[in-house]
């Protein structure tokens, strides 16, 4: 899972059908890989906003 969410954050036109099959064959449901889909899609979106919008980081959060 964790491979295909980098995967799809680093190079996401590079996702192919093997790699759906690979997350199926360890066990992951369609609605699993949906949720892992719809998640790092919300987190790149979320930080494109904040970064085109020169959101600074809290200070608590290490960078």
């Amino acid at each position: 899972m964790l491979r295909f969410a980098v995967k799809l954050t680093a190079k996401p036109s590079s996702v192919d059908d093997a790699d759906v099959e690979a997350l199926r064959a360890a066990g992951f449901s369609d609605r699993d890989i949906l949720d892992i889909v719809e998640v790092v899609g919300y987190y790149a979106y979320a930080n494109r906003v904040a970064d085109g919008l020169g959101l600074e980081l809290e200070p608590w959060i290490p960078d």
